[in-house]
């Protein structure tokens, strides 16, 4: 093949690939606590004589920005913000944990709480279960209480799991959600701090990924046009070819 088809066919892909992340962020742009994707890739020398000027792409591990949301007033009871650092972990069906920072919760008819996909919403000592037609008051902790209806005193019924994991150590899911690299438990971390009746809006920034979009696409023009500027260039060559044997 030739090389200069190549190099301009890997750039076409990783264009192609750029633009499949942006327009996932941009999808992603009103999610409750979505970060970022980054799509990250490299020119990598191509070895061989006479492609010392010629390189080619490939990708690189992608990455997410860890940035915090904006807060958002709902002054629903079952919503809740991570302030500054830190995420919520919910039990995916297979029963490994998944870490999110979107706090748009619910209950279901059992009384559990939910979190993002319906996943079971974990607490320090495992899912929260609320008792029918309570309202739950989420300190700052993470402590979840509700009145009693006989007392009238407050109970507490369970606290969040908050967790603050490196971002070196998270890779994120097909679903979405964060994991760990590494095999081991989410452990909880008493700095995280949430806010009752509030969201975390999502970091991506639309502006700006509209841009990068834009940008991504000429690219991707740009190297289909190299790559039809080398397929005429060998039906030239090989049409000169042709004339000196005749």
């Amino acid at each position: 093949m030739d090389r200069m088809i190549f190099a301009a066919m890997t750039g076409a892909r990783s264009a192609v690939g750029q633009l499949a992340v942006t327009a996932n962020n941009l999808a992603n742009a009103a999610t409750p606590g979505f970060k970022e994707q980054i799509a990250a890739f490299r020119a990598v020398p191509m070895g061989g004589d006479g492609a010392n000027t010629r390189a080619f792409v490939l990708d690189t591990t992608p990455g997410s920005y860890f940035s915090a949301g904006r807060l958002e007033a709902t002054g629903a009871p079952l919503d809740v913000a991570i302030q500054d650092q830190g995420f919520l972990v919910v039990q995916r069906p297979d029963g490994t944990e998944g870490l999110t920072r979107n706090g748009r919760l619910t209950v279901d008819s059992q009384g559990s709480i939910r979190g993002v996909l319906g996943y079971t919403l974990l607490g320090d000592a495992g899912p929260i279960t609320l008792p029918a037609n309570s309202h739950p008051s989420i300190s700052g902790d993470g402590t979840v209480s509700i009145i009693d209806a006989v007392s009238g005193q407050p109970q507490v019924v369970g606290k969040l799991r908050l967790v603050n994991p490196s971002a070196k150590e998270l890779s994120r899911s097909d679903d979405g959600l964060f994991s760990l690299r590494r095999e081991g438990p989410n452990a909880s971390d008493s700095s995280v701090r949430v806010a009752q009746g509030f969201l975390e809006g999502s970091n991506v920034n639309v502006a700006s990924a509209m841009v990068s979009m834009v940008s991504q696409q000429r690219l991707f023009e740009m190297n289909m046009k190299t790559i039809q500027n080398a397929d005429l260039n060998a039906r030239s060559a090989n049409g000169i070819m042709s004339l000196s044997r005749s």
